[in-house]
């Protein structure tokens, strides 16, 4: 078996695939900052069920998953190059993949080597923007999707950044704006963001990858996305699990980056490393 994480800025993704590079498990679950206890219940859960021997190719990914991964001494694989495995694996011949995540939204160009446009230094226009919003409406973020499904109206939001989407919003809640028209607005916003901000002149190609989990749980955005790039039904690559990509990709690289892995670890061993693991330091850095 090889097992991947997926360890981003909100959730946790875990995939786990036999042999024949088969998912026989996958998740996806909002940690919410209890990284160490939600990875060691997931860990728990995928030997106990998945693992007759308690043995697995394991490796760790994501923005938080580096700390988790040096504690366990276990593989790291940088999440973009995960992908990328993934979409080779996956959907041979694809030039371009939309990623959101809680709080980043990258564009990869896969022809020619690997072009990567990232929003480093603001959660604007990610799946954080989204709860952010979906609390102004005084919305479950979960079903901020249908608002936006029922919504007719467009209207200009900024998706660059939260606080200037809330300046926009206010005042048409004052003036009666339908919350569905405002949720599918939001959606706009972010495709808008998405597209100017981070393509930078770079043309995006069909067929697109649309992968992460507000592009997964909001069928919504991506019909919107679909929308202002002109793509047709034929043009959208919807992988199984597109919200675990990176986990997948993680998972399949294992055999690609470490090959002379001589013995699978058990998860046992993980887990008791991870007991024994010295405690982060508590600065920039180390968060």
């Amino acid at each position: 078996m090889r097992v991947g994480l997926d360890i981003g800025s909100t959730t946790i993704k875990c995939v786990v695939l036999n042999d024949a590079g088969q998912i026989v498990y996958s998740t996806y679950e909002r940690h919410f900052s209890h990284i160490l206890e939600k990875g060691r219940a997931l860990l728990e859960k995928v030997a106990a069920e998945y693992l007759p021997d308690g043995r697995a190719y394991l490796a760790i990914s994501g923005s938080a998953g580096m700390g988790l991964a040096d504690s366990c001494k276990v593989p790291f694989v940088q999440e973009v190059f995960a992908t990328r495995v993934a979409a080779n694996r996956l959907a041979p011949g694809t030039d371009c993949i939309i990623e959101l995540g809680g709080e980043d939204a990258k564009i990869l160009f896969l022809t020619n080597g690997t072009e990567v446009r990232m929003n480093g230094s603001c959660a604007g226009g990610t799946g954080a923007f989204i709860d952010e919003i979906a609390a102004l409406l005084n919305v479950p973020a979960d079903e901020f999707e249908q608002l936006a499904a029922r919504g007719k109206t467009v209207y200009s939001i900024s998706g660059r950044c939260g606080v200037f989407a809330k300046t926009d919003i206010q005042p048409l809640l004052i003036q009666g704006a339908e919350r569905t028209d405002i949720a599918l607005s939001t959606f706009h916003a972010i495709a808008k963001q998405t597209i100017g901000g981070l393509s930078q002149g770079l043309e995006l190609t069909a067929p697109i990858i649309f992968e992460g989990g507000p592009l997964t749980f909001n069928p919504t955005l991506v019909r919107v996305f679909a929308e202002r790039l002109h793509l047709t039904e034929q043009d959208i690559v919807r992988p199984e699990h597109p919200e675990t990509i990176v986990a997948r990709g993680t998972a399949i690289a294992v055999d690609e980056l470490f090959p002379g892995q001589q013995d699978a670890i058990t998860l046992a061993q993980a887990l008791e490393r991870l007991d024994h693991a010295p405690a982060q330091p508590q600065d920039a850095a180390g968060t």
